[in-house]
């Protein structure tokens, strides 16, 4: 497995995904580029390197794990593994994973270059301007923010947004108290103290993969990032903050994270996942950086919100948390749950065994799926990954005045712009959802017309047969016969 994000890189290059940029610029260009290329059917990674303004080898990287491939690629996973297989083999390593400790090393790749006090500028580094409102450049759209518990002395490193504004300063912006980031903040606030914080830029995929799960206080997201990969996850104490930070990263920023009442700058706006903007600048908290350190030609590894339907990783892994929700209510015969439009809609596909079984399973997805509005049932021979099969689905199957239902008041977030302005202000963050059983009635699913299509495992027995030729542009032999009229 990779052992730092060149080493994935390389990884993705040799599956010919990585696409190799050069010339563009820090304003707008590059997260223009990125979202671009997102939308393509191709969806290549992309490198940039001589950045406007930039000396050549201050880089960065962009849709590292934004398709099923390089996701499954990132989790340690087979990359040629279908979409819904490779969700599935997730879940059963998810369910297998073992902690494992961070190994503390006396050198860092990181410390390859120094830059402390008065020689500190975040200015050197090449921090995009991601979307044309945002409200300046972001260097952490796929950072680790590190903190140590005072309490426990647990090491929290949870993604966290953070927008440059000067020489040494950054801000760093939680989305709601409830943060462990947050929560660990207030606590040094609380005693009248800054909180010792660093960001990671440029972490390895396994840790950037850690940043987003949702763990319980207590356990550490490095703990887990070496359970993905199998080995501890090296640690570096950095010079100024003493905490534990990877060895092979990138990118690193320390410093102190300013009590509110002593300083706090305001940030954003930025382009959020629903492909809009949910709130104008607001104060947040100041990090005040006093050291920055990188490796020889440093990669910035950036994920910035993109428009749906890209998403900043190609496998759903909320929709693996509904399929375990689903199995563990009891709930038999799910055949796959996936999720679309930026895990906007949840898909559920099962095996009808008794009235009310689809509606049952949707009521149970339509409960943990944050923010969509939508939630659809699929019979088994439905791809639940495959929205154009989930639509023939919908527009076959569902009789609109018998099968679709609303669930009112239901789990939203202040991100959703379809909830009022007053709404928001008043604390009031909730929805409703749409429950839409695209499934043949079950009183007369067996009279119901048979389709012409193929079976996942009959397409599956094709792909496996053909697929390399399918997938080929023009025969092999062909390409030889050029090859030899062109000599």
């Amino acid at each position: 497995m990779y052992k730092d994000l060149r080493g994935f890189i390389k990884q993705v290059e040799s599956l010919g995904a990585l696409r190799h940029i050069a010339g563009a610029d820090q304003r707008y260009e590059i997260g223009g580029i990125t979202e671009v290329a997102a939308g393509t059917p191709e969806c290549p990674a992309l490198l940039f390197d001589r950045i406007k303004g930039f000396p050549a080898g201050f880089r960065i990287f962009t849709n590292a794990t934004t398709t099923p491939q390089r996701a499954a690629l990132a989790l340690g996973l087979d990359p040629a593994l279908r979409p819904l297989d490779a969700l599935k083999a997730w879940m059963q390593k998810r369910q297998k994973l073992k902690a494992r400790a961070p190994r503390l090393v006396r050198k860092a790749a990181f410390m390859e270059n120094s830059f402390a006090g008065r020689k500190v500028d975040m200015a050197a580094l090449p921090a995009p301007y991601w979307h044309r409102k945002d409200g300046g450049p972001y260097i952490g759209s796929g950072s680790l923010v590190i903190m140590r518990d005072p309490d426990g002395g647990w090491i929290n490193a949870s993604i966290y947004r953070v927008q440059v504004h000067d020489r040494n300063k950054v801000t760093i912006q939680f989305d709601h108290q409830g943060r462990h980031g947050a929560i660990i903040a207030r606590k040094y606030w609380d005693k009248g103290t800054s909180c010792p914080v660093a960001v990671v830029n440029g972490p390895d995929p396994a840790l950037f993969i850690a940043g987003f799960e949702y763990l319980p206080e207590g356990q550490s997201e490095y703990d887990f990032a070496g359970s993905i990969k199998g080995a501890p996850l090296e640690v570096f104490a950095g010079p100024v903050t003493k905490l534990p930070l990877p060895a092979q990263a990138e990118i690193i920023l320390e410093g102190e994270l300013l009590p509110p009442s002593k300083m706090s700058l305001p940030e954003g706006p930025f382009g959020e996942f629903t492909g809009y903007y949910a709130a104008d600048a607001r104060p947040c908290p100041v990090m005040e950086v006093k050291a920055i350190h990188h490796r020889d030609d440093p990669i910035l590894l950036g994920s910035p919100p993109m428009k749906p339907p890209r998403f900043h990783f190609g496998l759903p892994f909320r929709a693996a948390s509904i399929w375990s929700n689903l199995e563990m209510a009891g709930v038999t015969d799910v055949v796959g749950v996936w999720q679309h439009v930026a895990q906007l809609m949840t898909v559920v596909a099962l095996k009808q065994r008794y009235a009310g079984h689809a509606k049952r399973a949707a009521l149970i997805a339509a409960a943990n799926s944050y923010m969509g509005r939508l939630v659809v049932v699929v019979d088994d021979d439905v791809d639940p990954s495959n929205l154009a099969d989930v639509m023939w689905a919908i527009t076959t199957r569902c009789e609109p005045s018998e099968q679709i239902d609303i669930v009112r008041n239901a789990w939203s977030s202040a991100l959703d712009p379809r909830i009022p302005p007053e709404h928001k202000n008043a604390g009031i963050t909730s929805h409703s959802k749409a429950i839409i059983e695209a499934v043949r009635p079950f009183g007369w699913k067996d009279r119901y017309p048979p389709t012409s299509a193929l079976t996942a495992d009959e397409a599956r027995e094709i792909e496996k047969k053909w697929g390399d030729v399918i997938a080929r542009r023009k025969p092999a032999h062909a390409a030889k016969k050029r090859n030899r009229r062109g000599r």
